[in-house]
């Protein structure tokens, strides 16, 4: 099987689909790997790197997509990428389709054997590849929500470590999944008073006895519970995710209103439609809007700001998978691994993944 890694063109999204390494190991089992001209170069990855791991270097997307039957991305492809996509082609990346289904219609009726990312599964009920990318996102949620509290950036002009005898700032963590974890490690490591909010009682547990209670409140997550907490904070990470679906908006905009002016929101599962229900896309170009005197940051691609990173951290998640599949055959290999099965979101124009399903029908 032949395959293919295009560069991607989503705004500063500079990761890439494969590392050298990966196509070395994939070449190395009598794989053929296209790789396009370019497409790892801002983050180190030249052309000669993939050519010495056993890679075709091609000159434009075009190419790369005509010659190849699977297509590995790490972004959802654009509107004008859907014109190399046909029912002979499979495609492998994040597809985040319930986040915008009008592109979901779009993208399916290509034909395009689709295998997201974000809805395979393991055994122990994680998210393998949605993991390195949440961990990320989780960690860089706080570090841009810091730079968005600073006074030149429209922030209400404050830090969040503890300075002498000042009271520290609040963080707010709604959603404690793998996200929301990084995202309190982070605040944790920066002397910050930290209320975290989840659904489950259970998770709450957990993490009060991982983290302790020193300057910490566990609080289980309901309207009210959440409007009193963005009442007292200076950073909110809405981090909610669902399988396969939209993202429930726990934050309300009158919620919203009741916030201190230069407050910062940051949306980490805007991929997935958005937990707030102000919150529109951004891009790292224009990473922020203001409502209601809030600073909304809603990048839908927040792991692009650090691709080398995040390249790797993906690769080593991605690259058993992609083995797999060029090696078995789509087919086979769907058959062979349930959990590599919960990954095919749509195939000849139809939507086969039971919660994306009901998604995209609501």
């Amino acid at each position: 099987m032949r395959i293919g890694v295009p560069a991607e063109i989503k705004n500063n999204e500079h990761r890439v689909g494969l590392t050298p390494e990966s196509v070395y190991e994939l070449c190395s089992a009598g794989l053929s790997v296209n790789i396009q001209s370019q497409a790892g170069s801002a983050i180190g990855f030249t052309d000669q790197d993939y050519q010495q791991s056993g890679a075709t270097i091609l000159s434009s997307a075009s190419d790369v997509y005509e010659s190849s039957d699977l297509i590995v991305k790490v972004k959802e492809p654009l509107p004008e990428e859907f014109k190399f996509l046909s029912p002979d082609k499979t495609l492998f990346t994040y597809l985040h389709l319930a986040g915008n289904k009008s592109q979901a219609v779009e993208l399916m009726n290509t034909g395009v054997t689709g295998i997201a990312y974000e809805t395979v599964t393991s055994s122990d009920g994680s998210l393998p590849l949605l993991a390195p990318m949440s961990k990320i996102a989780g960690q860089i949620s706080v570090v841009v929500g810091q730079y968005f509290l600073l006074k030149p950036n429209g922030g209400i002009g404050t830090i969040l470590g503890l300075v002498e005898n000042i009271e520290r700032r609040v963080v707010t963590v709604i959603g404690a999944g793998v996200a929301g974890t990084e995202a309190i490690k982070k605040a944790i490591a920066n002397d910050a008073h930290l209320k975290i909010l989840d659904l489950s009682q259970k998770r709450l547990d957990e993490l009060k006895e991982q983290f302790g209670t020193n300057n910490i409140e566990y609080i289980l997550s309901d309207s009210s519970s959440i409007s009193s907490a963005l009442e007292a904070s200076d950073l909110v990470i809405g981090s909610v995710y669902v399988l396969g679906k939209e993202a429930p908006k726990v934050i309300t905009e009158e919620m919203i209103k009741k916030m201190k002016p230069g407050s910062v929101l940051v949306d980490i599962s805007i991929d997935q439609g958005g937990c707030i229900e102000s919150s529109k896309p951004t891009t790292h170009d224009a990473p922020v809007f203001n409502k209601h005197g809030v600073v909304h940051y809603c990048v839908t691609n927040m792991p692009g700001a650090v691709p080398l990173t995040a390249t790797l951290a993906l690769n080593n998640a991605t690259l058993p998978y992609v083995k797999a599949l060029a090696t078995q055959g789509v087919d086979e290999a769907l058959k062979n691994d349930s959990h590599l099965f919960n990954g095919l979101n749509i195939k000849n124009g139809e939507v086969v993944n039971p919660a994306v399903k009901e998604a995209l029908e609501s």
